[in-house]
């Protein structure tokens, strides 16, 4: 599998090749997402990862034209900032998922094989004959993503926080959210208030009974 990873950290750069060479797959490194997306557009990845804060090009304009060529490829953002509205804004020019900084070998490894398997999917979708399949339901939400967090709310069949769905579908916790935002937004979800001792209400999650799941 290869790898395109866009930093302009070096030590980042090379602990992640470091990371992605262990597991046996194929990364290739550049230091701004002007040079990454020549790359990219020369030699093609299976996955991209998009560092937030680049001099030249940031990963907000990198990964707008990345979309330009190419809605499928998987384009995790990686950041320290955890602001929803800085997940909402990637989401919208579509990034699929996120990593947070400092990263951790098994968690990324993990969303990056997820990520594959998605992609994989459509790949198998797209082949399918008479079967039209679009990659997003609308702007910044994946059809697939889409229905990989509905049928685990299905599955769960209890509500879930926000925190909890992301630990169990090894997605990062804006992606969940901006997912659950729209499913409410649908009719699909419903938030339940959960009271804690201390603190304001933390919301948990429960899929709606009568609604069907997004069918890819």
């Amino acid at each position: 599998m290869r790898i395109l990873i866009m930093d302009d950290d070096q030590s980042i750069r090379y602990m992640l090749s470091e990371i992605f060479t262990f597991v046996g797959w194929d990364p290739v490194t550049y230091s701004n997402g002007r040079e990454g997306i020549k790359g990219f557009l020369n030699h093609g990845a299976d996955i991209i990862l998009v560092d937030y804060h680049m001099p030249e090009m940031d990963g907000l304009e990198t990964v707008q034209l990345i979309r330009k060529h190419d809605q499928q490829v998987p384009i995790l953002v990686l950041t320290v900032d955890e602001r929803q509205e800085i997940a909402d804004r990637f989401l919208d020019e579509g990034a699929t998922d996120f990593a947070l900084k400092p990263v951790k070998a098994p968690d990324l490894i993990a969303r990056v094989q997820l990520h594959k398997r998605l992609l994989d999917m459509i790949i198998t979708y797209k082949s399918t004959p008479k079967i039209q399949y679009e990659a997003f339901v609308t702007k910044g939400i994946s059809k697939l993503t889409l229905s990989y967090i509905e049928r685990y709310l299905i599955a769960c069949g209890q509500s879930s926080t926000v925190e909890e769905i992301s630990q169990e579908l090894g997605l990062a916790t804006p992606t969940v959210y901006r997912y659950l935002t729209y499913l409410i937004q649908e009719g699909k979800v419903q938030p339940i208030p959960s009271y804690q001792k201390t603190g304001r209400p933390k919301n948990r999650y429960s899929w709606i009974q009568s609604e069907s799941p997004t069918t890819p």
